[in-house]
């Protein structure tokens, strides 16, 4: 998006945080595309979500982001704290949901895998006790409802939606069995930072309840599949399971199936004019669900 496209989310979050007294003395954007990322202060971090005409609309599901986080950040998990200076929120302005963090600084190290599958475990552990209600299986749900969508928009051919919708009606039906609690919703390594302070999960707005599996699908995914770094792979199932975590063979399995059908469905949307690296991605997802018709 171009510097003009992001001046009115811009000016939504600045002025929501003039309502609170807070003062931006900068604006650099972090990250810029269905979510805009904004640091305004030394220590303060804006999420606006641009794509109001998406298909999540209002703020409900940063009202469960930000239950989640405030509930891992008191009981002292691995986590982005939301920003102590003005309410949690959400807030929503000129037609903008927001919500805001505190700035951590990122180092360039690799993440440790060992440390990898200990701190999701660590999340997870803190999620059995969060008390906020959370809808099951819910990316997944909501996955299979936007094939609707992209079917009358032609963004896949008719045998690449047909098997997309089998591959996520037979997750939901094999996940529904196992047992569930509180998850991340989408803990793939792009929300897992490594900071001066360590690792810290961020992003938690697609939380929902499901299978501890499918948070651990989404982190092995890429280094598995479309990397086959099984060695990495390896050594966060084994970190994680040496921190206490129980891991079903099945409903990993069955999770890394889903984990590919929502990445794949969500992709028109994400990523509307996807560059040559993400086509290929994309297409290599698609060749591995039908490998596992």
């Amino acid at each position: 998006m171009s510097e003009r496209d992001t001046a009115l989310p811009i000016r939504a979050a600045t002025e929501v945080l003039a309502a609170y007294g807070v003062i931006p003395d900068r604006c650099d954007i972090l990250q810029n595309g269905h979510t805009l990322v904004l640091r305004l202060t030394e220590d303060l971090v804006a999420r606006v979500v641009q794509d109001v005409d998406g298909p999540r609309q209002g703020t409900e599901w940063f009202e469960r982001e930000n239950a989640v986080a405030q509930h891992l950040t008191e009981k002292g998990a691995p986590v982005i704290s939301l920003h102590d200076g003005l309410p949690s929120g959400p807030h929503e302005h000129l037609g903008y949901p927001m919500n805001f963090w505190k700035f951590v600084t990122s180092i360039d190290a690799e993440p440790n895998p060992e440390d990898i599958g200990r701190t999701l475990h660590q999340c997870h552990e803190v999620l059995r006790s969060c008390a906020q209600p959370l809808p099951k299986l819910a990316i997944m749900t909501e996955s299979l409802a936007l094939l609707d969508t992209l079917t009358e928009k032609n963004a896949f051919p008719e045998p690449t939606l047909t098997l997309l919708r089998a591959h996520l009606t037979t997750s939901l039906e094999v996940l529904d069995h196992g047992p569930h609690q509180p998850l991340h919703g989408d803990a793939h390594m792009g929300n897992l930072m490594n900071t001066t302070i360590g690792l810290l999960w961020s992003d938690w707005e697609d939380t929902f309840c499901g299978p501890v599996e499918w948070d651990i699908a989404s982190v092995i995914w890429n280094a598995k599949i479309l990397e086959e770094d099984y060695d990495t792979t390896e050594s966060i199932l084994t970190a994680y399971r040496q921190a206490g975590g129980q891991i079903d063979e099945t409903l990993l399995q069955q999770s890394l199936i889903a984990r590919a059908a929502v990445m794949t469905a969500w992709y028109p949307v994400l990523y509307p004019n996807p560059n040559a690296e993400r086509q290929s991605k994309l297409q290599r997802r698609v060749e591995w669900l039908e490998k596992m018709r």
